[in-house]
């Protein structure tokens, strides 16, 4: 027996993200997602979440996307007051890791002060991960008492599932359906974990999300990928349950 955790990241990024997110969800195999505050479908997606209260949502934590929603985070932003883009973070770089905790923390409590207790906190870009922030990251878990993605090491006391799944973005990417194999895979280790988040970015395209992301076009087929009607019957027959971090 083991338990799957379908997570959709970057809800709230636009309004298209948001209609692929909830479809998903009420169509498909999607139990959970990431909300990013501070982007132009944040107000929706607080709405839909609401409407929609059996979807886990957790925080996705953002250092890389458009602005802040701070305004005294300097070391933070570029001469435009923008966030650095992500490359910033792949080479020698320097942050105020007081300013990456002030900014998420006010990240966090937007999301509380809309009406929704988050379940879980991830990040864009994973960039919880990085060393140095990290120590930030597990700060607010501890803090906020909040479960995590799974994908780092991160400090005793914090409750993530025992395996992360990351590909599901890249098996959905032709046109075929998934293949028994890997979904098999899947079964497999989430049987033999415990409990397994996979993680995936399903959404339909409008212009922000076209222009703003390097990963588009292929949300529909994540999208239309997590709606397999095979699925659900396929994880109960194997005694995978669906569920969210709440369930840990």
């Amino acid at each position: 027996m083991g338990m799957l955790i379908v997570n959709a990241d970057d809800f709230g990024y636009c309004p298209a993200v948001n209609k692929g997110v909830i479809e998903s969800y009420q169509q498909g195999i999607v139990t959970s997602a990431t909300i990013m505050v501070g982007m132009p479908g944040f107000d929706q997606a607080i709405e839909l979440a609401k409407a929609n209260p059996g979807m886990g949502l957790g925080v996705h934590l953002t250092l890389t996307c458009r602005k802040p929603i701070r305004n005294d985070v300097p070391s933070l932003v570029d001469e435009h007051g923008d966030f650095h883009k992500i490359t910033f973070y792949e080479k020698d770089f320097s942050v105020d890791l007081d300013e990456v905790y002030q900014e998420w923390k006010a990240q966090i409590n937007k999301v509380i002060a809309s009406g929704i207790q988050p379940d879980h906190l991830d990040s864009h870009h994973h960039v919880h991960t990085i060393k140095g922030i990290t120590q930030v990251f597990d700060q607010l878990a501890k803090e906020y008492q909040l479960p995590v993605r799974g994908n780092y090491s991160k400090s005793k006391g914090i409750k993530s599932p025992a395996y992360f799944f990351t590909n599901f973005d890249s098996v959905a990417r032709t046109k075929d359906i998934w293949k028994p194999y890997d979904i098999h895979n899947l079964i497999e280790n989430t049987n033999k974990f415990g409990s397994v988040e996979i993680m995936c970015h399903p959404g339909y395209l409008d212009t922000t999300i076209y222009e703003g992301s390097s990963l588009n076009i292929n949300r529909m087929y994540t999208m239309r990928e997590l709606q397999n009607k095979h699925y659900p019957k396929l994880l109960q027959e194997n005694g995978v349950t669906l569920g969210t971090f709440k369930d840990l």
